[in-house]
């Protein structure tokens, strides 16, 4: 039977996949995948060796009409991003809600999301979050920077290296420069990286460290 894998895929560990997930890649016809090249070292690394088709933000519109016809041919794949869980900041969206539309089953693999482990590791309040992913980077930051000021619950971001410092200085401007916030980075590989402190602090810390990876940053709530 025709069915949708959504696949979580480590975020820098390899040890991190699940024995599901390993089954379910060597199991399926097709592999969708957000960058190939990154898809294949993984593949590579556990001696699968499966058809792989490129499904990214810039082409998922144009490919998702293809993927649906081979579902509905009895084919079974599994979409991967190149880390994480699919749909969550990367492309999976478009793909799960026409599988919805034209009754096709989804199955969503529990593992890795980059989030959990740097909330847990923040200290900071996980019984109530919000997730905010990217923020937007002209229109409409400003606004949504306001909005999130009143927020009483922990946030959660992604950035991404050259735009921390920016971030920061704007969090000290609209969170203000007591807040409470970790920034993690590099997370599950050698060179893991948590750091806590205040928004002035970690802004000050950052301005003299070089940093490389991606980054997840998490914020203390507004005070009641």
């Amino acid at each position: 039977m025709s069915k949708l894998y959504i696949v979580p895929t480590p975020i820098g560990n390899l040890e991190d996949i699940t024995l599901r997930a390993l089954k379910v890649l060597k199991e399926v016809d097709l592999i969708l995948a957000e960058d190939t090249r990154q898809t294949s070292k993984l593949l590579k690394h556990y001696e699968i060796n499966k058809k792989l088709a490129a499904h990214h933000q810039y082409n998922e519109h144009k490919t998702l009409d293809r993927v649906i016809d081979s579902l509905k041919n009895e084919e079974t794949i599994a979409l991967v991003s190149d880390a994480g869980t699919p749909a969550i900041s990367d492309p999976g969206f478009l793909l799960v809600r026409e599988c919805i539309k034209n009754g096709i089953e989804i199955e969503c693999l529990p593992g890795a999301t980059a989030f959990i482990p740097a909330l847990v590791n923040s200290g900071l309040p996980s019984d109530k979050f919000v997730f905010e992913g990217f923020l937007p980077h002209k229109k409409g930051r400003q606004t949504r920077l306001k909005f999130l000021a009143e927020e009483t619950r922990t946030i959660i971001f992604y950035e991404s290296p050259h735009r921390l410092l920016k971030t920061l200085k704007q969090f000290e401007e609209y969170f203000g420069e007591n807040r409470l916030i970790s920034v993690s980075r590099e997370l599950t590989k050698i060179h893991e990286e948590n750091v806590r402190g205040t928004v002035t602090e970690l802004k000050k810390y950052y301005e003299e460290h070089t940093l490389k990876g991606e980054i997840v940053i998490i914020v203390e709530g507004a005070k009641n």
